[in-house]
């Protein structure tokens, strides 16, 4: 199994580029940032604090791309991944040139995990309705997915219209045989067990990354099925729970699953508070019997679940 790290970074904590190296260091196989544009003062307070994260952590947090290009210059092998970017807050033609050059110019190493969205206020100050952020999202998806597939790309959809254009770098995962119809960086899809969220998955998705991870056992037989009746069933089907607090029995729980990568939660803070947080985590990297980080998606015992990894 192997195991990566997530943390809500802002200003004031260790920087990506820092805690990128001892994350690769100590054998993790990933390191994924959240994304927040902004924190709109009539609705400052999220709807549940997530343990180890403080409401200033909200305000504060950097910008994913910018901090994962920082630990791209400095890390080798280390896969980086945003959990979650927000894509219906960005133009889509933007976004797919801002992951294909960090692709790029990291050789291939990028997951773009992507959500919907709790902050009503915070979508509707990027002009979308929230009540139609999930169909944005979508489009904005397909889109980007077009232009790094294509030498000559156009999207037309209900909301994105792209005329036939130019766009370069491709990623260097643009024509990655895990997901054939689907090239480009892959696409995990982050969210609870519901109809939503799944179709997300079988529609352009690469994997599915429910936070925390509780429930995936009874959920795992639904979105198989959905899966394969979608056409996707000799593809690796990827499940990653995401902001895991570990413990060794949850862990077991999730290897016996068939789960092949999991992303621990790492409070954010300054470097002599964030390391030693860091060293409790890896703690459990022998224990799970982690694939070292050159494996690439899918690889490796139990990188997928469902689509021809049963």
């Amino acid at each position: 199994m192997r195991l990566g790290v997530t943390s809500l970074l802002t200003d004031r904590s260790m920087s990506p580029d820092q805690l990128a190296v001892e994350v690769e260091g100590r054998g993790f196989a990933s390191l994924f940032l959240p994304e927040h544009t902004h924190l709109p003062v009539r609705a400052a307070d999220p709807p549940a604090i997530v343990e180890g994260v403080r409401p200033d952590d909200y305000r504060r947090s950097i910008d994913p791309f910018v901090g994962l290009a920082a630990a791209a210059s400095v890390t080798r092998e280390l896969r980086l991944g945003t959990g979650v970017c927000l894509v219906a807050q960005h133009d889509p033609v933007v976004l797919a040139k801002q992951v294909a050059t960090l692709d790029h110019l990291s050789g291939g190493r990028v997951d773009l995990g992507i959500g919907f969205g709790w902050n009503r206020a915070e979508a509707e100050d990027h002009g979308i309705a929230f009540g139609r952020r999930r169909a944005v999202a979508g489009e904005n998806v397909r889109c980007m997915q077009a232009l790094w597939a294509d030498d000559v790309a156009e999207f037309h959809g209900a909301l994105v219209d792209l005329a036939p254009c130019y766009s370069w770098p491709k990623p260097v995962q643009r024509a990655a045989p895990a997901l054939p119809g689907r090239p480009g960086v892959p696409v995990l899809v982050g969210g609870g067990a519901t109809p939503a969220v799944f179709d997300a998955v079988v529609g352009y998705g690469a994997g599915w990354t429910p936070i925390g991870g509780a429930g995936v056992a009874a959920a795992l037989p639904e979105l198989t099925r959905r899966w394969e009746e979608a056409g996707r069933g000799n593809e690796p089907l990827r499940v990653v729970p995401f902001g895991t607090v570990p413990t060794v029995g949850k862990l077991a729980h999730f290897a016996d699953l068939g789960i092949g990568e999991v992303v621990l939660r790492l409070p954010s803070g300054p470097r002599d508070e964030m390391l030693p947080l860091l060293d409790e985590l890896a703690g459990h990297l022998a224990r799970a019997g982690g694939v070292p980080p050159t494996a690439g998606p899918g690889d490796g015992p139990g990188g997928g679940v469902g689509g021809g990894r049963r």
